[in-house]
């Protein structure tokens, strides 16, 4: 069972879905939004962190009950509460806004990846450029070898992104919430008289969260 102020800087509403869930297992996503006195939609995003971070667990036609993080033999889990994007973060694949379409999509299979995130040669964020919109400018597009990435990346204020010294948790909530599988890890710079300069330090995606989880589920 959890203790209350063991989990990790989670919202009120979310505490009291856990406290819910602890006491009335199994249960339904519909009866704890009625008990809460809110829509299902409401708290949609809150279950779906609380499931991600292993504090959750949910079985089609079943309903939500502890998870591992919440249980005896997974208390490592709860060593989430010190963990910080820092971390986990990974090394970002960053390329210059100034290539072409085409070689994005050749440096987004080599690396890998999901995302490309386009930066200056002093790091500072100038767009994120992702496999889906990569797929749509190419489909039948006969110039993406001399179109440049910064015609079809995303710019600013619809980048999501965070800080090294953000909670995984806070990382988990902006991915689910904005439906997206990585963000960039940066620093922002407030420099006298200018726009503050957004420098990218790193990345964090779904996939390291969840190996994080897996590394400590197999310390019991």
């Amino acid at each position: 069972m959890y203790e209350e102020g063991s989990i990790i800087e989670l919202t009120n509403r979310q505490k009291d879905v856990l406290e819910l869930v602890r006491k009335n297992a199994p249960i339904t996503g519909e009866q704890i939004a009625e008990m809460l006195g809110i829509s299902k939609p409401t708290i949609r995003t809150d279950l779906s962190v609380l499931v991600m971070l292993g504090m959750l667990d949910a079985k089609p036609k079943v309903g939500y009950f502890p998870g591992h993080a919440l249980l005896p033999e997974g208390q490592s889990l709860l060593k989430l509460q010190e963990l910080r994007v820092k971390d986990i973060q990974g090394m970002p694949v960053i390329v210059r806004d100034t290539i072409s379409v085409h070689e994005a999509v050749i440096t987004l299979f080599l690396e890998n990846v999901g995302s490309l995130i386009v930066a200056d040669a002093e790091s500072t964020l100038l767009g994120i450029v992702s496999r889906k919109d990569l797929l749509k400018v190419t489909l039948g597009n006969p110039n993406v070898t001399t179109m440049p990435l910064s015609l079809v990346m995303t710019r600013q204020p619809n980048l999501i992104t965070i800080g090294p010294e953000d909670t995984v948790a806070e990382a988990a909530r902006k991915m689910i919430h904005h439906q997206v599988d990585s963000l960039p890890v940066v620093l922002i710079h407030n420099e006298a008289g200018d726009t503050p300069r957004v420098e990218v330090v790193g990345r964090i995606t779904k996939t390291g969260m969840t190996r994080v989880l897996l590394d400590l589920l197999l310390e019991h």
